[in-house]
């Protein structure tokens, strides 16, 4: 069987199925990843060979950030290449348009012939108008060639989606069905002799901890180093605003406090379970002789927090929760096989432009990110001087927005109602990536500060002047006004319910 696969691949490729001008192009994204879950972001106490040997062959990003750390509203930017408040599009918020959808990376590579996939979770739903919070949405499956996605948190059960149920006796928990889904995708792909783009969403490591338990001696018994900003202790110079969200209770109520091991033996053997998914594409991806035409994109849509600072979960702006892995690799590439690493800023809005422009397709106007290939070519370069870090959901006293740069983060927390003060952090992230020292009241950084206050404005007005006027998004231009006082935001405020 092993000489049958390897001369299937050799046909192929004599027949000239893979000499096709546009590349392969596979998108895989975790949910709720932290970068530092990776051996490959210089953590030993994890296994993710398949992860980190994509990052020697490829090119690893340091300073890559979800704009918006939760996943409905991740997942909305990484497809159209926008900001939150331009797609509109969040919990509590609203649905992605129609017109927006027609500008993601699935539709205008479905449109320019590509044989497009998707499977896992999407994360959101379009709609035909969504100036109507109450309308019903709908997953766009007609822009895929093939459709394995699911609505809402969708299921570990491989079972529960309709789409994966043949793969379900063989691998009965979802990460590994997704890996087997896009291992045949690609063979099928390859056989009718057309460009592809696959898009894989896993559920891991997100919530509830469903490990595949084939992999539970892998970090049994393992005892895991603890970040050196764990613990409450390591939290008292953030805002009192950023534990009014349910982040702050998670820390105790998820048991990082009492039993730290036993909880990340859970989560790192998800990640594991994503490894293993990767490998699976790759190596049928070598078999099928498409691993020299197709480029691989691996992220997270938000990161985690693990007990950093005494929080669990994600969507506040700190480190361990906005940012995230991004790994490139490129086949056809100079630099690849280099294992070369970029510092440069990059977000989650730079995914889309990116595939289009793999593609020999122009990014539509409306994107706000930028082509990722410019790092892969120049590594020391850069694409972006600041982006945008936003939460506007959940608890509005839990609610900021933030700028950072490849060198400081500046936070802004609005609320100012029942004992609270508008309040700012400053953190100097290129010397201090634990975020331990709050910069925004030495006299010595006020030069700083007024750098990143200029900095923070200008990402203000760029929501002020391209943000939708519907879902609810409009009040955060005034509430994100720093230069406004508590009295003329007070009156805007309502309080979201949780809905992550």
């Amino acid at each position: 069987m092993k000489r049958w696969k390897m001369s299937l691949g050799a046909v192929l490729c004599a027949a000239g199925v893979m000499a096709q001008d546009k590349p392969n192009l596979i998108f895989l994204m975790a949910d709720d990843q932290a970068s530092w879950t990776l051996g490959c972001y210089g953590n030993p106490d994890v296994q993710t060979p398949n992860l980190d040997q994509l990052a020697r062959d490829g090119v690893t990003f340091d300073h890559h950030y979800d704009t918006t750390a939760i996943c409905m509203a991740s997942r909305a930017t990484v497809m159209s290449g926008m900001f939150e408040y331009k797609t509109g599009c969040n919990f509590h918020h609203g649905k992605l348009s129609a017109e927006n959808w027609s500008k993601t990376y699935p539709s205008l590579l479905h449109a320019a012939g590509y044989r497009t996939a998707f499977a896992g979770k999407f994360g959101f739903l379009v709609t035909d108008d969504p100036t109507n919070k109450k309308g019903k949405g709908y997953m766009p499956e007609d822009d895929f060639s093939v459709w394995a996605g699911g609505d809402g948190q969708t299921s570990y059960k491989t079972s529960a989606n309709e789409a994966l149920k043949k793969y379900a006796e063989e691998y009965p928990h979802s990460t590994l069905a997704y890996g087997a889904f896009g291992s045949d995708f690609v063979r099928e792909s390859v056989g009718v002799g057309e460009p592809f783009c696959l898009s894989i969403s896993f559920k891991a490591p997100h919530r509830p901890t469903q490990p595949d338990p084939r992999f539970n001696g892998v970090y049994e018994g393992k005892t895991f180093s603890k970040p050196a900003n764990f613990g409450r202790e390591n939290g008292l110079h953030f805002s009192k605003q950023s534990q009014m969200g349910r982040q702050y209770p998670r820390f105790e109520e998820w048991n990082y406090a009492t039993n730290y091991d036993g909880v990340m033996a859970k989560y790192h053997q998800q990640v594991y379970g994503i490894d293993v998914a990767v490998g699976m594409i790759r190596a049928a991806l070598k078999e099928s002789g498409a691993d020299k035409n197709t480029v691989i994109i691996y992220t997270s849509d938000n990161g985690f927090l693990c007990g950093s600072h005494g929080y669990g979960s994600k969507v506040l702006p700190y480190e361990e929760a906005s940012r995230v892995p991004m790994i490139i690799y490129d086949p056809r590439h100079s630099n690849s096989g280099k294992g070369l690493r970029s510092s440069a800023l990059t977000g989650n809005v730079d995914f889309a432009p990116t595939l289009l422009n793999l593609a020999g397709l122009p990014a539509p106007g409306n994107m706000d990110g930028a082509n990722l290939m410019k790092l892969y070519d120049n590594p020391a370069g850069e694409i972006h001087g600041a982006l945008s870090l936003m939460n506007a959901w959940g608890a509005a006293k839990a609610q900021a927005l933030s700028v950072v740069t490849r060198t400081y983060k500046y936070i802004y927390w609005y609320y100012g109602g029942e004992g609270f003060e508008p309040t700012e952090e400053l953190y100097h992230i290129g010397r201090d990536p634990l975020e331990m020292t709050n910069l925004a009241h030495d006299p010595e950084q006020q030069a700083v500060l007024e750098m990143m206050r200029k900095k923070y404005d200008s990402q203000l007005n760029h929501w002020k002047e391209q943000g939708v006027d519907y879902s609810g998004y409009t009040p955060y231009e005034t509430l994100f006004e720093r230069t406004l006082p508590w009295s003329e935001k007070a009156s805007l405020v309502q309080d979201m319910d949780d809905g992550e």
